[in-house]
């Protein structure tokens, strides 16, 4: 007698879905397990992080940001069912129920929800001509509102999502302003490299309003979003842009009974195992994890922690041992010609966790200063008092700065100090880079404050 199928059911159909469904495949056949993937949107395995880039005509084609279609996934062996919402998740009885009540039996389950926007209780946020920027239909919305005449955009928020959508609202010929309740753009940065982005997005043109909570978003006679109203003064704008940062999206999971984290997300094993609930699986921007340098949970919501967990959960699934290593929240992006990236903790994070630390920042370009297109660049390097162990790195810059956050990266991952790196053997051509790279640089310098 044939042993019966089992079957992975997975509830999302983005990069920590799919992630799952793929590496599950890969490590079991079709006559062994059945993937089932449920999805409420018309799409699975696209890249949002690419939809600013499609609003601002940098992508020509709406279809380069889909990685693979349903039907590509078929033909591998797994199911998917867009526009099927799950509605409630039966843990009793192994089920998931969808909108149209139909109960789906499972022998193993990934929740992979993701995130959504932040939405604040503000009066009018929910009005036309708000939007977000989550989904390709939010892409497609902003880019119809531009094709209709729109000629003043307004991003709320200053974070990743805020600056780009500033740059492609500029760049499709928008006159843009920038309101937030921070002081400074960038709260992952620390001050004094967060008033460079701020300085430079005033250079370019963008007008960046800060310390200003918006109360309430103004709506002309039809009821459509036309600005903001904040404390200190009124922004009118023919659209209104969400950058307010993500949120997990966790109620299906809530309801039916899965333990949350104090981050709100979903709590979960380094293999991506729910706790109580050992058949259960949560990754991507749904479920917590853990930060590399302070061991402590955290939710950090990018889509190359979201693949990485799929993959775990996947591998789990398919037999193979496997367990997320946690996360940086390395993270880079631009606006217009300046490059902004992060790594590992800033101060203000350092302290929270109880380091005693120090702190350099230093200033080069980054190709040998006479060749041409050589640009600025500040690099600035945290790290723990007395070990000299790298604790973070913030890089603000010209054109060839961000990438080289990977360096810092990589050594903030495997615990070098300062003097460590200092003495890495870092490539050198005048095209790429003076002959002491500036990340050799700001090492060395630490290193020495560190040395008294």
């Amino acid at each position: 007698m044939s042993t019966p199928r089992e079957r992975l059911l997975v509830i999302g159909g983005d990069a920590a879905g799919m992630s799952a469904a793929a590496q599950a495949r890969r490590l079991r056949d079709a006559d062994d397990l059945e993937i089932v993937v449920l999805e409420q949107g018309p799409e699975v395995s696209y890249s949002a992080c690419g939809i600013p880039y499609w609003v601002g005509g940098l992508v020509t084609d709406r279809d380069d940001l889909i990685a693979r279609t349903p039907a590509e996934f078929a033909a591998r062996g797994i199911t998917v069912h867009t526009g099927t919402a799950a509605t409630a998740i039966d843990l009793d009885a192994g089920e998931v129920v969808t909108g149209d009540g139909e109960r789906l039996g499972y022998d193993r389950l990934v929740v992979a929800t993701g995130g959504r926007p932040a939405r604040p209780p503000i009066p009018g946020l929910d009005a036309p001509g708000v939007f977000g920027v989550h989904r390709l239909d939010d892409g497609a919305a902003i880019r119809a509102a531009i094709d209709a005449g729109a000629r003043t955009g307004l991003v709320l928020g200053g974070g990743y999502i805020g600056l780009e959508m500033a740059e492609v609202l500029q760049l499709r010929g928008l006159d843009v302003t920038v309101v937030l309740a921070d002081p400074l753009p960038m709260q992952l940065l620390d001050a004094d490299m967060a008033e460079r982005v701020c300085a430079a997005m005033g250079k370019a043109g963008i007008a960046v309003h800060t310390d200003q909570a918006v109360r309430e978003v103004l709506l002309d006679p039809a009821g459509r979003a036309c600005g903001v109203r904040t404390d200190r003064g009124t922004y009118e704008a023919d659209l209104v842009v969400l950058g307010l940062g993500m949120r997990p999206e966790v109620q299906l999971a809530a309801d039916a009974g899965l333990a949350l984290g104090p981050t709100g997300a979903i709590d979960v094993d380094r293999s991506q195992r729910c706790r109580e609930h050992p058949e259960v699986f949560a990754a991507g921007d749904c479920a917590q994890t853990h930060h590399r340098v302070t061991g402590e949970v955290a939710h950090v919501p990018l889509g190359t922690h979201a693949n990485k967990q799929g993959r775990v959960a996947g591998s789990v699934i398919g037999g193979r041992p496997a367990r997320f290593a946690g996360v940086l929240g390395t993270a880079l992006t631009r606006v217009g010609e300046l490059e902004v990236a992060r790594t590992g903790l800033c101060t203000t994070q350092a302290e929270q966790a109880g380091f005693a630390f120090r702190t350099e920042v230093i200033e080069g370009t980054t190709r040998a200063g006479y060749f041409p297109g050589a640009e600025e660049i500040a690099i600035k390097l945290i790290s723990e008092a007395g070990s000299d162990q790298l604790l973070g790195a913030q890089i603000v810059g010209g054109p060839g700065s961000g990438k080289r956050i990977d360096v810092l990266a990589t050594a903030i991952w495997a615990g070098l100090t300062a003097e460590e790196l200092a003495g890495a053997d870092l490539s050198y051509a005048p095209p790429f880079s003076p002959t002491y790279d500036p990340v050799v640089v700001a090492a060395r310098v630490l290193s020495r404050t560190e040395q008294g």
